[in-house]
């Protein structure tokens, strides 16, 4: 039985209704290439994200070291991703990368 690879999807939100689709939709493709960049792969981020997303239920005094060092590598890799989407646009203060695993 082969394993399932994990996928994820980008969503932009909050940003100005203004923005065609096109340049939103090359926003949220900037987003997770660097995001793809920084991880290694597409498998890897959506990997991340599947552990990261477990953490939320764990206190956080139980958190693996491994695991905070990849919080803290998530954190500083979706600043640059960010900076990198917006390019170009112009940032607004409330937008922000939804990122969630795909299925």
């Amino acid at each position: 039985m082969e394993a399932e690879e994990l996928t994820y999807t980008v969503t932009l939100r909050d940003y100005p209704e203004n923005l065609p689709e096109r340049e939103r939709t090359n926003a949220e493709r900037g987003y997770a290439k660097a995001m793809e960049k920084a991880f290694g792969s597409a498998a890897q981020v959506a990997a991340a994200l599947d552990t990261l997303r477990s953490l939320e239920e764990s206190p956080p005094e139980v958190v693996p070291p491994a695991d905070l060092a990849l919080l803290r590598q998530w954190g500083k890799a979706s600043t640059a991703a960010r900076q990198a989407a917006f390019q170009g646009l112009g940032e607004a203060e409330s937008a922000y990368f939804d990122v969630h695993l795909a299925g």
